[in-house]
């Protein structure tokens, strides 16, 4: 039942009760009123964002704030005074589980699952930041227990809640430009240092920051600064390079219009990397400077498309409709749409359609809007599907399988970047000098699994510390 229902149907009833602190009836905290009440992990960066978007809907109440690492979070802190302070999330599971309806996760990837599903087991609510998951196997695993604990969700990509993909979509729909027939996107990522060889040397641990929790289930390493802050997205054990980074937002135009699901097949193209006189470093823990990837999607409407993904400065061919000086999608990255009638491209957040040749938009005539278009933000979305009930825009039935379909470009590019064994080297080692070529992942979506090279299935899922585990 709605809460506010619950409250109107118990006082239309005579019911005369009073709201008593949780621990005391020791259940399931209730909130007295049209208040939601979160405990929020990963409050620096991209956290502190989400927090105040949540806050200016003057419906939530924040119980507990979580960081470890007190420098990046000192003004989230400052911000919120009332709510308890932590630096390890177990610590707010244990103290305010029956306190709190709702958590946020807005922590670096590779912590996203181990956070954020313990408390979902617990049937909270869960707005967690995009990419979903650092891994298949997590997106997965966490699409399936929100749906088991029927709990209000919803992923970090904000452009699901707004109006040009709506637009996007009826227009697609009404067939404006055809039957698609092969989508590219790109993006400026990384706009962080990328191509790393593997660091050895350690550095004094920050007196704010806290090492151990900070790696979660990765495993143990000395801690450098070219790990942090935000530099971890371009190292595989923390991050999901520039594809994971950017692709749930340029990607969900295309996955969401097209009505795309799993791919059933992707390869990849990636920079090669030397140090030295013409001597290919170690790079197996970083994600390359630049890639293209394509990824092969069976679709109901549209048939057998391609998906073509170029990042690192590489872009994809211009459309000889661009009008000189013209560019598609807008700085930081977009899509361009081919159809058997013409082509739209989109932008990197908010879509914002148009069609090429720009002189066709000044006789176009869109369609009737017909979706139903959001009034809020895209916390406030989870904030009110919470509250009173209803869908949100990207809740994880959906966010993680379009996660899922992001970090199989992933698999294609570890692929590349991995080489075959040479004599007296064992599984897993990367050879230099053997170049890999362009591998063809087979991928069988229902079974989550690589069809046709078994060691890629090692990443699918990633091995956890002792004590991390999911």
């Amino acid at each position: 039942m709605k809460r506010r229902s619950f409250i109107k149907k118990s006082a239309a009833a005579g019911a005369a009760f009073s709201i008593v602190p949780s621990f005391v009836l020791g259940g399931t905290h209730i909130a007295p009123s049209d208040t939601l009440y979160i405990a929020a992990i990963g409050v620096g960066g991209r956290g502190s964002g989400v927090i105040n978007e949540m806050n200016q809907t003057g419906k939530v109440k924040f119980v507990a704030l979580c960081d470890v690492d007190a420098k990046r979070a000192a003004n989230t802190f400052a911000a919120y005074p009332k709510a308890k302070q932590y630096k390890d999330f177990r610590k707010v599971y244990d103290a305010h589980l029956k306190d709190i309806d709702a958590v946020m996760v807005a922590t670096p990837d590779h912590t996203h699952a181990t956070i954020a599903l313990p408390f979902m087991r617990a049937k909270k609510h869960a707005y967690v930041e995009k990419p979903l998951t650092h891994n298949i196997y997590e997106a997965r695993l966490m699409t399936q227990v929100a749906a088991e604990n029927k709990i209000v969700t919803q992923m970090g990509n904000q452009g699901s809640s707004g109006e040009g993909i709506r637009q996007a979509q009826e227009w697609i729909d009404a067939g404006v430009i055809g039957t698609i027939e092969r989508v590219d996107c790109w993006t400026n990522r990384p706009v962080w240092p990328q191509g790393f060889k593997h660091i050895t040397e350690g550095e004094p641990i920050p007196e704010t920051l806290v090492w151990d929790l900070w790696l979660g289930p990765a495993k143990m390493r000395p801690y450098n600064a070219n790990y942090l802050p935000f530099k971890w997205r371009g190292f595989w054990d923390f991050g999901t390079g520039a594809m994971g980074d950017m692709g749930c937002h340029i990607m969900e135009t295309p996955f969401k219009t097209l009505g795309l699901k799993f791919p059933y097949e992707a390869e990849a193209s990636c920079t090669t990397v030397w140090s030295g006189d013409f001597v290919e470093a170690d790079f197996s823990e970083a994600c390359p400077p630049s890639s293209i990837v394509r990824l092969q999607f069976d679709t109901e409407k549209h048939g057998d498309l391609s998906l073509n993904w170029y990042d690192g400065g590489i872009m994809p061919d211009l459309p000889p409709e661009l009008g000189d000086g013209e560019v598609p999608g807008d700085n930081g990255g977009g899509s361009i749409f081919y159809g058997t009638k013409g082509i739209m491209v989109t932008d990197t957040y908010s879509a914002n359609p148009r069609l090429l040749p720009a002189e066709r938009m000044a006789n176009f005539t869109p369609p009737t809007p017909s979706l139903p278009r959001v009034k809020t933000s895209h916390a406030g979305v989870f904030v009110d599907a919470c509250l009173n009930g209803g869908e949100t825009t990207s809740p994880f039935s959906y966010g993680g399988p379009l996660t899922e379909a992001v970090l199989m470009g992933n698999l294609a590019i570890k692929a590349y970047q991995y080489k075959t064994l040479k004599e007296g080297k064992k599984v897993g080692d990367w050879a230099p000098y053997n170049y890999p070529g362009r591998r063809t992942i087979k991928w069988d979506g229902e079974n989550m699994k690589v069809t046709n090279w078994d060691f890629a299935n090692n990443w699918v899922k990633r091995d956890y510390r002792e004590g991390w585990e999911i």
